[in-house]
């Protein structure tokens, strides 16, 4: 067996538990082990005659102009105060329930992570926001901080998933056939998921206490926060998806929609200071770059895993597990009992 494959494996996984930058790790890694494995023979340089090439086809991409897109959408929702003030109306709207708070956090969370669909920046925002409100009425500090996580990661699933964006693009696949497809999942795992606390408020009390009835609104006030704060959003959101699974729009046209139509909603709402912008538009960019690299990288690593036969390795090493394709394919030798036809 080539041994250059898995040791090329094991060293980038190595890189990335030490806390290196994942597209660095993997380009890095593919640099390093190219030109060792080239010494010793087992690895032709020509071959990364082609990272140019592939390179800029991941940059004229036009499939990923979404994700710039959707991106800034999330952001101008996360700096422009809209997302906490989605946040509170249905923490308001839940509130009188045990658990209403996280179930509140677990809905808002997963829509801004899909939007950024990046979880350490929607985790991190959404902590910002949600994590003092919820300690502050009373909520158990190791639940608020699980609800937070857990709402993050969400958004690898639910559309409009960036990851689902590239991960399209890199299979080959319709985008908005992702889409579809994770939606139904999303929604079942984010009910699941408000299940578990409402299951868990109902048993422990103590834990996920309700919001005192004299700090909800109620009323024409509560039906004045659902239309300013939490109609439009969700109106945005059901547009941009709608026309994608419609088919009326492509990913990248509809992020473009989504991404003008957030910003209109913080315009209406007086909130789209030149301060405002521009933290989206930096926080856009650079988390953009961060996947972009991060494409870039692991187009490296890809070229020069195949270049070693990784891709024998990794087929050989799964067709090898005992069991066969339903559990059973074994032979137990004479005289033992067959557990299949």
């Amino acid at each position: 067996m080539n041994p250059w494959a898995p040791s090329m494996f094991l060293l980038v996984l190595m890189m990335i538990f030490t806390g290196y930058p994942v597209a660095f790790a993997l380009g890095g890694t593919a640099l390093i082990v190219a030109g060792v494995a080239s010494l010793f023979g087992s690895f032709d340089l020509v071959l990364l005659y082609a990272l140019p090439e592939r390179t800029f086809g991941t940059m004229s991409n036009q499939v990923l102009l979404a994700v710039p897109f959707f991106i800034f959408m999330g952001t101008v929702l996360e700096k422009s105060k809209l997302a906490e003030q989605l946040l509170e109306t249905i923490a308001v709207l839940f509130g009188g329930f045990r658990g209403g708070l996280a179930i509140g956090v677990i809905f808002v969370g997963a829509l801004l992570a899909a939007a950024t669909g990046v979880v350490g920046a929607s985790v991190t925002a959404m902590g910002l926001i949600s994590l003092p409100v919820m300690l502050r009425n009373g909520y158990d500090e190791k639940l608020s901080l699980g609800v937070i996580a857990a709402s993050g990661t969400l958004g690898q699933i639910i559309p409009p998933s960036i990851v689902l964006i590239v991960l399209g693009d890199q299979m080959g696949v319709s985008v908005g056939d992702l889409f579809r497809a994770a939606l139904i999942p999303g929604l079942v795992l984010t009910g699941g998921y408000a299940a578990y606390i409402a299951v868990l408020a109902t048993v422990n009390t103590e834990v996920a206490p309700a919001i005192p009835e004299e700090l909800r609104d109620t009323g024409f006030e509560l039906a004045k926060r659902v239309v300013i704060s939490l109609l439009p959003p969700l109106a945005l959101i059901v547009v941009v998806l709608g026309s994608i699974f419609a088919g009326i729009a492509t990913p990248t046209e509809a992020g473009a929609l989504g991404a003008v139509g957030a910003m209109v909603l913080a315009v209406l709402h007086r909130q789209l200071g030149l301060a405002a912008l521009k933290a989206a538009m930096e926080e856009t960019s650079r988390l953009t770059i961060m996947v972009v690299f991060l494409l870039i990288g692991s187009t490296a690593f890809a070229l020069v895993f195949r270049g070693l036969d990784g891709d024998l390795w990794i087929e050989s090493a799964l067709t090898g597990i005992p069991g066969g394709a339903l559990g059973f394919n074994h032979d137990p030798g004479p005289g033992s009992p067959r557990l299949h036809p």
